[in-house]
């Protein structure tokens, strides 16, 4: 049910170029209009003569022609917006490009895909998207597959560790594409290399998919530890433990020879948890402090992915049985209002 790849290849295997039949990546659309989409945007346009860029707005659209930027994330990323053909019609966006970069956040990907007509199994889909589709439970490469026939080798992921600010500012960052054909994983990152970006690919999509959920729930709780006046030595072996516990599942949902170490699955959990540009760390610090789950979520006027991650991998692991003491004790208190005193205090003592 949760694993749609093979499982007896390693991660990194290496695979067979068939020359008779190249691939080219073509013309590039980027799928949603937040921080990750808009520096994902920098990325192709440094390599790219022009993209697509499907943004719902129009009125959005509208002021980024005029400010030359985002009006509403990463406002110091200016753009050539004469390389951009902005499109509030999904099916135009779609129609026009080959490859399909996805930023939209998870709770809002069905909705976008519902006015969906033209076909996406002979589009290259990327998934920049760091949760889980509600309702369905799935991953969204999994999602793409079950419900709209995009088969394995044109299912790609993009993973971190990477704030979005920071590519913004250009500061060095370290991304892995995965994709079950190599070859294509190889093509996409070569095209998001720079000077400032460093690239490797992957085979393992499911895994990289589901670490990337993971971290966002670990995140909102180390956010919870520090408002809760946790410091740095406990921060430590939280972390730890939940590198363990993210090691556990993925051996689990999708058993094949990977290092839990590289940077696609340590890196972006030890980013998440401890950086001050973690969305998520930000949400869970408010509710240490006292924050409701629906005032963090105002005053934060952002998607902390790791909130609807909680609920949506608690499902699942209903089915799984893995120990996660962790994202029990973040599901217990943002959906049964248990008291993050309290929860915390019972998960410490869980820790050796």
């Amino acid at each position: 049910m949760f694993s749609i790849f093979s499982s007896s290849k390693k991660a990194d295997e290496k695979s067979i170029p068939d020359k008779s039949a190249p691939w080219s990546i073509g013309t590039i659309a980027v799928m949603g209009g937040g921080s990750w989409a808009t520096a994902i945007a920098k990325m192709m346009l440094e390599k790219n003569d022009e993209i697509w860029w499907y943004l719902r707005r129009d009125d959005r659209i509208e002021d980024f022609k005029k400010l030359g930027h985002n009006p509403a994330y990463l406002i110091s990323v200016h753009f050539d917006t004469d390389r951009i053909h902005f499109s509030s019609d999904i099916n135009e966006v779609v129609e026009n490009a080959n490859t399909l970069v996805w930023v939209t956040p998870s709770p809002y990907l069905k909705g976008h895909l519902k006015k969906l007509k033209v076909r996406l199994r002979d589009k290259f889909n990327i998934t920049a998207i760091k949760g889980i589709v509600p309702d369905e439970n799935l991953v969204c490469s999994e999602y793409f597959h079950q419900v709209y026939g995009v088969p394995d080798d044109n299912l790609s992921v993009i993973a971190g560790p990477s704030h979005a600010e920071e590519v913004a500012l250009g500061r060095l960052t370290y991304l892995t594409v995965g994709c079950s054909d190599l070859d294509k994983a190889r093509a996409f990152s070569d095209m998001m290399g720079s000077d400032y970006v460093k690239t490797k690919t992957s085979r393992d999509v499911i895994g990289i998919e589901y670490a990337s959920v993971l971290k966002n729930v670990y995140a909102i709780a180390s956010g919870i530890c520090d408002g809760l006046k946790y410091g740095d030595n406990f921060q430590a072996v939280l972390i730890s433990n939940a590198l363990q516990e993210m090691n556990r599942f993925l051996t689990t949902v999708h058993p094949i020879e990977r290092s839990i170490f590289d940077s696609a699955y340590m890196g972006d959990l030890i980013v998440t948890g401890y950086s001050n540009f973690s969305r998520n760390r930000i949400f869970g610090k408010m509710i240490g402090r006292g924050y409701s789950v629906k005032s963090a979520q105002i005053e934060m006027e952002m998607i902390a992915e790791g909130y609807f991650g909680s609920k949506c991998m608690k499902e699942i692991n209903r089915h799984m049985h893995v120990n996660m003491p962790i994202l029990d004790a973040v599901y217990n208190i943002l959906y049964e209002r248990i008291s993050p005193a309290i929860e915390i205090k019972l998960l410490t003592d869980s820790f050796r």
